[in-house]
């Protein structure tokens, strides 16, 4: 078809009216013809796509026909084009399993699929079984997408979480791996993240409020109702963020709250999941922190002190305020720490210096550190993280302009490395 044929054939752009509309802030009167746009009841309508405005769906729906009118003649193209880019990749993408005990956990893509599939194998190898299939799941829905996904600490549970509304409120369930089927539990209006108790009897997350703000963390019983969930902590700054994840040991559920500039984190004993939280130092305007514990010390990445390319310091955990931080790597003008990884003997930095990143590896014990060597001159590095604190294996990702993807772990007392995973020029796993 001709662009002039294509011009004929394309019906007339729709026109917004204009509906005068003013408001005033701080003595300031501002005209917004086009307010009607937004529904008054926004946040019904993320919970509720169905009860939008007759008004805004009918424009929004003819701002969707236009766009067809103008490029519906290219649907062969698109399919074609999909088709090749299909065909480049290799569908059933797979990331390493990561081990957990007994079993090693992945995520894995099936050949012409839109959605992951969560499962695990025997940690040695073995017959993969599959626990959470996102095509199946998504069957018959206009949207899904997953959210959080963890497996309990006893292996027999799994939490999941997935938005279907295109709301970004993700529902959680619990799977269990012996029957394949979703246990009653259904906790809802959520960000999507789980932290389990030890004892697998109960877990931790994060509810949005009206205005799709994460303020609130909550523990939910399994086998009881949402409505008897505990409220554990609730942010009181309107512009903060309020996170959840495991602790390094995987004690502690780390409550981590902040903004661009401030934070502030908070643990909760997972063996005693009804015991007061430990804040671990009060928010300072313009003091970001994180925290990895070993034992009964904290490991801490901050900026503290003017340190604005982070530094690492240690304090105990029975009392973590900032006048008990001791430096460990002391801020060093011109070496950015971008993250810190802690493992039972050993502790990793991820750190940059002259734009080139490096990983740092210091031995608990002794205090000897090293750097994994790497020959080219310009490359990226990322570690990866592991389920397990006992360990002497990291993992982590390299690659270059010359050289695609490579995933390897790595000994880090041995200083030996296994390449895991390799993808070729096209993105490919080999």
């Amino acid at each position: 078809m001709t662009q002039t044929a294509v011009k004929n054939s394309a019906q007339a752009a729709p026109v917004a009216p204009r509906r005068p509309h003013s408001f005033t802030r701080h003595g300031i009167t501002v005209q917004d013809d086009y307010a009607w746009l937004k529904d008054p009841k926004w946040q019904e309508v993320l919970r509720d796509p169905a009860i939008l405005d007759g008004d805004i769906r009918k424009y929004l729906e003819a701002e969707n026909d236009y766009t067809e009118s103008l490029l519906g003649h290219t649907a062969p193209l698109q399919k074609k084009l999909v088709a090749e880019m299909r065909g480049r990749i290799k569908e059933d993408d797979s990331s390493v399993p990561s081990p957990d005990g007994p079993f090693a956990y992945l995520r894995k893509f099936r050949e012409g699929g839109q959605h992951e599939l969560f499962g695990r194998m025997p940690r040695d190898g073995g017959e993969v079984q599959i626990v959470l299939d996102g095509d199946a799941l998504a069957e018959g829905k206009d949207y899904f997408r997953f959210g959080g996904s963890r497996h309990s600490p006893d292996h027999k549970l799994h939490a999941w979480s997935a938005d279907t509304k295109g709301s970004e409120y993700f529902a959680i369930r619990v799977r269990d791996w012996a029957t394949g089927a979703d246990l009653d539990d259904l906790v809802e209006e959520t960000d999507g993240a789980v932290v389990w108790s030890k004892d697998a009897k109960s877990f931790f997350y994060v509810k949005l409020d009206d205005n799709h703000r994460p303020m609130q963390v909550w523990r939910h019983r399994l086998g009881t109702t949402q409505a008897d969930d505990v409220l554990v902590y609730e942010e009181q700054d309107s512009g903060w963020f309020t996170h959840l994840h495991e602790s390094a040991s995987g004690r502690f559920c780390v409550i981590a709250g902040g903004d661009h500039e401030t934070s502030e984190q908070r643990l909760i004993d997972l063996a005693d999941p009804e015991a007061p939280l430990l804040l671990v130092a009060a928010r300072e305007d313009g003091v970001q922190y994180s925290v990895a514990d070993r034992g009964d010390e904290l490991f801490i990445l901050t900026n503290a002190d003017n340190a604005i390319d982070f530094k690492v310091v240690t304090a105990p955990l029975a009392s973590p305020e900032r006048a008990n931080w001791r430096d460990l790597i002391p801020y060093r003008p011109g070496i950015y720490v971008l993250d810190l990884e802690l493992y039972s003997g050993h502790m990793v930095r991820l750190e940059r210096a002259n734009a080139l990143p490096a990983i740092v590896i210091r031995d608990l014990a002794s205090g000897e550190e090293h750097a994994i060597a790497f020959d080219e001159a310009a490359y990226s590095l990322d570690t990866m993280g592991s389920y397990e604190f006992e360990t002497t294996n990291l993992r982590f990702a390299y690659s270059s302009m010359t050289t695609p993807s490579e995933v390897y772990d790595y000994d880090m007392a041995k200083r030996t490395r296994i390449l895991r995973m390799l993808r070729d020029e096209g993105g490919r796993l080999v």
